[in-house]
């Protein structure tokens, strides 16, 4: 019988889990309907049927971490149900073998049913993953003590590190061979508290930045740009736009348009470190962090210094709202090659960013404050804004920073050189 398997639904995606079943068991279902809706490292994401067929038996349910590969429900002609129930009957009906020791003269008769069950029980096979059995081995668990979690009981090489962890000392959890899960400290907490699971999203996102933070050295460089005329562009061209039944324009819209000219002047940037090699991306796709319930997300807006700054504005509000209803698609976020992340609208005024690998640099937007200035001997108010480059060293000299930098505020306090 042909089985669903959980399915790589994104570059960098290793398992997924089963956020919920929208077929039931006897349901009959047609190749490309949506039966599940899988929770990857980047979203929410339907999964269609390969085959006609019924769905016979759901063999991961909803909140089980899966991996890529791993069958996670099986379809049939329907028959299963009824074949599960005859081989559960057979079960409880075993034949004893044929071949019994006699018990010894002067003893208790033996349990015959028991003992045939005991010899059964003896040969039973704990279902594993090679993996599993390979760090069991390493780490000297005993793989009938571990009880598994996967599909089916199937011990997963988790069930391992988690059965070796609960035997380690209380304070101090085992490193961790599985490269999804970050080791930590146990912290001793006192009081009241609420455990909050952590979503797919959250958990591999933790383990990314983790990655960042510690593989590529970052330095960081903050520029504070005077966009008074930036923003008397933007009313302008909403005016425009308003008045023609368009949608209007964001000051981060205007932002992306920017940075991504200015990558295209000086494409030294744009790049990825790739061991003895740097990788200088053609296109220029830039990402744009999006806060959701269930973590951050970064739709890519691809080709962004080939489009319009309107086109940027739909495509942005597109995906940021598709981003909060879980309903991007892998493609929607792969091939970032720049991020920018803008928390101007709750008032910060500068931070630092982590770079989102494999980019070579994050854009870290504040908010726009007035500020005096000095103006033929005259002070006069501004709207300044302070961004701060987050750099991968490796890839991008400081000098070089400084220049994309100089060029972005050049361009940011010409507004009309962003769309010319």
């Amino acid at each position: 019988m042909p089985e669903i398997v959980m399915p790589r639904l994104s570059d960098t995606m290793e398992d997924g889990v089963v956020s919920a079943w929208l077929k039931q068991v006897g349901d009959r279902i047609t190749r490309g309907e949506i039966v599940a809706e899988i929770e990857t490292d980047k979203a929410l994401m339907e999964l269609e049927a390969y085959d006609d067929g019924v769905l016979e038996k759901i063999l991961a349910e909803p909140g089980v971490r899966v991996a890529i590969g791993e069958p996670i429900a099986i379809v049939g002609d329907g028959t299963a149900s009824a074949a599960d129930s005859g081989a559960a009957a057979v079960t409880q009906s075993v034949a004893v073998p044929s071949v019994v020791s006699s018990p010894a003269r002067g003893s208790e008769p033996q349990d015959i049913s028991q003992s045939a069950t005991a010899s059964v029980s003896s040969r039973v096979v704990v279902k594993s993953s090679p993996l599993a059995r390979k760090i069991a081995r390493e780490l000297q668990v005993d793989m009938d003590s571990v009880v598994g979690t996967g599909p089916g009981g199937r011990v997963t090489k988790r069930d391992v590190e988690a059965a070796h962890s609960a035997a380690a000392p209380a304070d101090l959890v085992a490193p961790s061979r599985d490269e999804n899960v970050v080791a930590v400290q146990q912290v001793p907490v006192s009081g009241e508290f609420e455990e909050v699971a952590l979503t797919n999203i959250q958990r591999v996102s933790a383990v990314r930045l983790t990655e960042s933070k510690q593989q590529a050295p970052h330095f960081y460089l903050t520029s504070a740009i005077d966009v008074t005329e930036l923003f008397a562009f933007r009313a302008r061209i909403n005016a425009t736009l308003e008045a023609a039944g368009d949608s209007k324009v964001s000051v981060n819209d205007l932002l992306v348009k920017a940075v991504a000219v200015a990558l295209r002047k000086d494409p030294s940037v744009n790049v990825s470190f790739a061991g003895d090699k740097l990788l200088r991306h053609k296109g220029i796709h830039i990402g744009v962090a999006v806060a959701t319930p269930v973590g951050l997300l970064v739709p890519v807006i691809r080709d962004a210094d080939r489009k319009s700054v309107s086109e940027i504005a739909t495509e942005s509000r597109d995906k940021a709202t598709r981003a909060r209803d879980r309903k991007l698609r892998a493609e929607d976020m792969s091939g970032g090659t720049f991020t920018i992340s803008n928390l101007g609208m709750f008032g910060i005024e500068q931070f630092t960013a982590v770079i989102n690998s494999p980019e070579s640099a994050i854009l870290a937007v504040g908010a726009a404050a007035d500020e005096l200035r000095l103006d033929n001997d005259e002070v006069v108010a501004r709207k300044i804004l302070r961004v701060t480059m987050s750099a991968d060293h490796r890839a991008i000299d400081g000098a070089v920073a400084a220049q994309f930098l100089a060029t972005l505020k050049e361009l940011i306090e010409n507004p009309l050189r962003i769309v010319t």
